[in-house]
């Protein structure tokens, strides 16, 4: 098993599956993040650039993640960069990882990053489809992003709607310390990013799913395995 966090910027993969990442590692599976702007150049208060590749890489460490796939997309700006090139940067991140599980923003998000990062990475997804040499996808899943899809709020747009949900209740704090690896990125309360409000959210979906605490996601394709007996 092998999992790949496809994500717009850095942090993001931390906010939306960093949890659930920390538990999958400590199990002994491969997990990495595909990151495609990883200058974040318009990021208000964003530090210079090799602290914030520090900052990258002592997250994925706390995490237990292998090294980041970090691409030179402009922030704020996937609107001008070429389709083809975000779907082609995320198949080579699958190719290289030999990934069957993703993990991705919702389409819905607010942020156009991430938006385009989830239609991006739908269109790569389907790599096994094309080519006999990429890993067989076992299941792709929308995750939300505190302060981006909670703000989905155009009537039009399809909303995230959770079925999934992975508990995280021994490896929260470890999150929380992934978050603040980033520096500038934690605010204080009641900012969605704040400690309290992680843990909020946390708690709440654990409880719509009976655990203390929780990560939860949104489907989006899942091979279904029903065992004899």
């Amino acid at each position: 098993m092998s999992v790949l966090i496809v994500v717009a910027h850095p942090d993001d993969e931390v906010l939306g599956c960093g949890g659930t990442a920390a538990s999958l590692t400590s199990r002994g599976i491969d997990v990495r993040a595909c990151i495609l702007s990883g200058r974040v150049d318009a990021r208000a208060g964003r530090p210079p650039q090799d602290v914030l590749r520090d900052d990258i890489l002592k997250a994925q460490e706390l995490l237990g993640m292998g090294p980041p796939i970090i691409g030179e997309f402009p922030n704020i700006r996937f609107n001008t960069a070429p389709h083809l090139e975000l779907v082609q940067f995320i198949e080579a991140a699958i190719l290289e990882c030999r990934a069957r599980h993703i993990f991705t923003h919702h389409p819905s998000d607010l942020n156009d990053d991430h938006l385009h990062t989830s239609r991006a990475c739908q269109a790569a997804a389907r790599l096994f489809q094309r080519r006999d040499d990429a890993p067989r996808l076992e299941a792709l899943c929308f995750m939300e992003v505190l302060s981006s899809t909670d703000w989905s709020l155009s009537p039009e747009s399809n909303p995230f709607q959770p079925n999934c949900y992975y508990p995280i209740e021994e490896f929260l704090e470890t999150k929380i310390a992934a978050l603040q690896a980033y520096q500038g990125v934690m605010r204080d309360y009641p900012h969605p990013r704040s400690r309290e409000v992680v843990r909020g959210l946390a708690a709440y979906r654990g409880g719509q799913a009976g655990m203390r605490f929780a990560e939860c996601f949104q489907s989006a394709f899942q091979r279904l395995r029903i065992s004899e007996g």
